[in-house]
């Protein structure tokens, strides 16, 4: 099951419905760090409810430890960004995917989108617009991807 990356997050109420959304499908969060809160913050813990116990929730302190933990486990690593190769809907998704989101303020730094296998974009229809919400961008990319794999039901 493609598993959900947040790369210096910044914004618990963000971070805390993109774990309600893991929790209710299943999918593992990687929160890497540093981020611009504390895991403790209530803002973080409110937006989540009471579907803390249901996250399956990994911090890694940094880029080069949670690198560790994808070599081990393998899987191609997706970069969601304004200025990706692929459309979202037109890409063909695996189900060892790691789907890669970054900071709100600056989204994926370019060493990150250098390594990724692929960098992919939700399209918008108006081009004054610069970026979707963070935890509705990780909304529509999981849901995309599950339901590519078969995972809704």
């Amino acid at each position: 099951m493609p598993q959900v990356v947040l790369v210096n997050p910044q914004i618990p109420p963000n971070t805390g419905n993109i774990a309600r959304t893991c929790a209710a499908t299943g999918t593992e969060l990687h929160l890497v760090g540093p981020l611009g809160f504390e895991i403790s913050d209530r803002y973080l813990k409110r937006a989540g409810l009471d579907y803390w116990p249901y996250v399956k929730l990994h911090y890694h302190e940094s880029l080069e430890a949670f690198k560790n933990i994808h070599q081990a486990r393998g899987g191609r690593w997706l970069g969601f960004t304004v200025r990706g190769s692929f459309n979202y809907v037109r890409f063909e998704f695996q189900a060892d995917d790691w789907l890669l989101f970054g900071s709100e303020t600056t989204g994926l730094p370019p060493e990150i989108l250098s390594i990724c296998d692929a960098t992919l974009y939700i399209p918008m229809a108006q081009p004054g617009v610069r970026s979707l919400n963070l935890s509705v961008s990780v909304a529509a990319g999981l849901f995309e991807a599950r339901r590519q794999l078969g995972y809704l039901v």
